[in-house]
């Protein structure tokens, strides 16, 4: 009779005991260690386990959103008058960007892979259809004069030609056309006669359902740290396009991943081939997304800053000694040429010279700065498994001639 109440008085102590043991566990720090240590070891890209299956296709959607500049005052800005803009968006895009052509090399320490993207037009995010008008710059027309101004005889015609069809430093076109393409009549001309000339202009021309080169990644199978980080791309282990050997350098991952356990400490490095460069991000506060707890980081303004703030990105002066002030890159040696320089939109953590230099800037961190919010951890799945770093959010803020914001 008294074997019951024994067994469950026995029971009852060994569970008062377990729970002090896991408290004990907790507040030493040996428990969140262990996770850790485990999440180390699982989070690698491999086949079959999670962490691959959300790094081959991530699972959270993603949107891009482009926001534009008008130019509302074309006539005094040829006058000489500094230009006036409004900034006109969101347009935004369900972006798709599975990795494609996977395989594995080298006893599955690294993996070669496309990142295929594809945009779907999204009319109830958006402000209006694709068909709206912008008047901008006219990037093709200021494109070959630029290319061809060294040829006297090709730059007459270009001369001769937009005299003679009206065509000016500015044109309108709708968003769809920005974005995607469309046929320029004076490329069409220069094709003649310079016949491997695209007479096809579009911001975002041939990225629609295509990728930005081949990648080959690391897997952390060596080194968690290494989970996803760049190997070469394009067979390539550095760039060529910038004047030092820092500045050419590839570093971290793509951005849509990294590496677990990430903490407040760590410098996030990322290589994006829409900027042409490496750039990295420093912790800036705590963040919760949709319950999910966070660190937000932020690319610091001496990433962009010129070589008297920081003479690490004197090697981003092209031609070498060309500087420009803080802000801005000139990418022109990565896009054929074209004379486009990058900067955050609104010109925000840019020489304020620039944000005077146009009228309707207006810079604020809170809309124009660049941000990535990651899980430290990485997310428990099914299984015992557990999944990378992925982005819980990000704004990517890079601008031309347009805004845009990816999230």
């Amino acid at each position: 009779m008294l074997l019951k109440p024994c067994c469950i008085y026995s029971i009852g102590v060994f569970s008062v005991l377990l729970l002090i043991l896991g408290i004990s566990l907790v507040l030493s720090g040996v428990f969140p260690h262990f996770v850790q240590a485990l999440v180390k070891k699982e989070v690698v890209l491999k086949n079959g386990t999670e962490a691959f299956e959300a790094w081959e296709n991530p699972p959270a959607p993603i949107y891009m959103q482009f926001y534009f500049f008008n130019v509302t005052n074309p006539l005094e800005v040829l006058d000489g008058e500094r230009p006036a803009v409004v900034e006109i968006g969101p347009y935004t895009y369900r972006e798709y960007r599975p990795m494609e052509q996977v395989n594995f090399k080298d006893n599955g320490t690294k993996v070669a892979a496309v990142n295929t993207k594809t945009y779907i037009f999204q009319r109830n995010m958006s402000r209006g259809p694709e068909s709206d008008l912008i008047r901008t710059v006219n990037i093709p027309a200021v494109s070959v004069m630029e290319k061809f101004k060294d040829e006297s005889f090709v730059a007459s015609l270009i001369s001769s030609y937009m005299k003679a069809t009206d065509e000016g430093l500015f044109t309108t076109r709708s968003v769809g056309e920005l974005l995607w393409g469309y046929e320029d009549g004076l490329l069409q001309a220069l094709k003649k006669l310079k016949p491997g000339l695209d007479d096809v202009f579009g911001l975002f021309y041939k990225s629609n359902a295509s990728n930005d080169g081949d990648y080959v990644f690391f897997t952390g199978q060596q080194n968690y740290r290494d989970f996803a980080r760049v190997d070469t791309w394009n067979g390539e282990s550095s760039l060529n396009w910038w004047t030092s050997e820092e500045c050419n350098m590839i570093n971290g991952t793509n951005g849509a991943s990294f590496h677990p356990v990430i903490t407040k400490t760590d410098t996030l490095y990322m290589f994006s081939s829409d900027l042409c460069r490496s750039l990295y991000a420093l912790y800036e506060e705590d963040v919760a997304v949709k319950g999910i707890s966070g660190y937000r980081f932020s690319p610091p303004s001496e990433v962009f800053a010129n070589k008297t703030v920081n003479p690490a990105n004197a090697g981003f002066c092209v031609p070498a000694g060309n500087c420009l002030g803080s802000g801005l890159l000139n990418v022109s040696a990565c896009k054929q040429g074209a004379p486009i320089i990058m900067s955050s939109p609104h010109f925000y953590q840019a020489d304020q010279k620039f944000v005077q230099d146009v009228f309707g800037m207006r810079p604020n961190k809170e809309q124009h700065q660049t941000t990535l919010d990651v899980n430290p951890e990485g997310r428990k799945m099914s299984r015992c498994e557990t999944v990378p770093n992925l982005l819980l959010t990000s704004r990517w803020r890079p601008v031309s001639a347009l805004s845009m914001q990816q999230s």
